[in-house]
């Protein structure tokens, strides 16, 4: 039996939005996470620098966000849409997870992009500017976060009548995280020498591709459904490559004091995400 939260999200999203269509819904899910982006980018109108314990904080935030999404709204739906089909369902899933991450880790070294205090570039040479690989660092790592939102809302077309709810968690908890995220972007950019509006500018942008990456998601989950679990599985292998390839390390810091302060970010935000969707989903 469904709960009385899981009955009202989903009166909530079949009523508010056109034509009860999982791609329209994915769309409108992740314009909102991209709001939340802007929301934090827009801190730099208040803030010129961020201390380095609270930037720590912050990526240790967004990390647990993602590892707890990664599992409960990503790889254990696939597990269950997996089950019983012509492939193991263990079997599934985990070529779907390291496809995620092999995607990711190809688009790591094709796309010009410097980390979070970092002073050298990463993939293909390029004389653009630093703040600009900045932000192509942070668009890179929403790709799979627009996607998790966009494969989300696609497998209600499944049936499975917890889907709709499990999605909304997953918009949320990603929402939530890009609050932080967009500030961490756009107030070191104010540290680079751009002015305010320039910094606000790109740390928004740098959100923009989660519409586009859950309309694609939604959309091929909805058209070949065969996929679906591996989808799932593909948006959390992406995820978990991100938190392990650029957050954790960029949350550590240079020094032990900052650990302390990423590790506490992170646990509270994976548990935060697994009460969402525990509660919720």
């Amino acid at each position: 039996m469904k709960s009385d939260i899981s009955i009202d999200l989903e009166r909530l999203v079949f009523y508010r939005i056109p034509m009860n269509n999982p791609i329209v819904m994915a769309l409108v899910a992740t314009l909102g996470t991209w709001a939340m982006t802007a929301l934090g980018a827009a801190l730099v109108f208040f803030f010129k620098t961020i201390k380095p314990h609270v930037l720590n904080s912050m990526l240790g935030f967004a990390s647990g966000v993602m590892i707890a999404a990664s599992f409960w709204s990503l790889l254990a739906p696939a597990i269950e849409l997996a089950d019983g089909g012509p492939l193991a369902a263990h079997w599934v899933v985990a070529i779907g997870f390291l496809a995620g991450g092999f995607f990711l880790w190809i688009s790591d070294q094709l796309l010009p992009h410097t980390h979070i205090g970092s002073k050298s570039p990463e993939g293909l040479p390029s004389h653009l500017r630093r703040s600009i690989l900045l932000v192509f660092s942070i668009t890179l790592h929403n790709i799979p976060e627009g996607l998790a939102v966009g494969v989300a809302f696609g497998a209600i077309t499944a049936g499975n009548t917890q889907a709709l709810a499990s999605a909304i968690v997953v918009a949320i908890g990603i929402g939530i995280q890009n609050l932080p995220e967009g500030a961490a972007v756009a107030i070191p950019l104010r540290g680079e020498k751009l002015s305010r509006s320039k910094a606000f500018f790109y740390g928004q942008a740098s959100g923009f591709v989660e519409p586009v990456a859950g309309v694609l998601g939604a959309l091929l989950v909805t058209q070949v459904r065969p996929i679906l679990p591996y989808a799932l599985a593909f948006a959390a292998g992406a995820m978990i490559y991100v938190v392990v390839e650029e957050l954790i390390p960029e949350a550590q810091g240079n020094n032990h004091e900052g650990t302390h302060y990423a590790t506490i970010g992170c646990m509270l935000g994976f548990a935060i995400m697994m009460v969402l969707d525990v509660a919720l989903g």
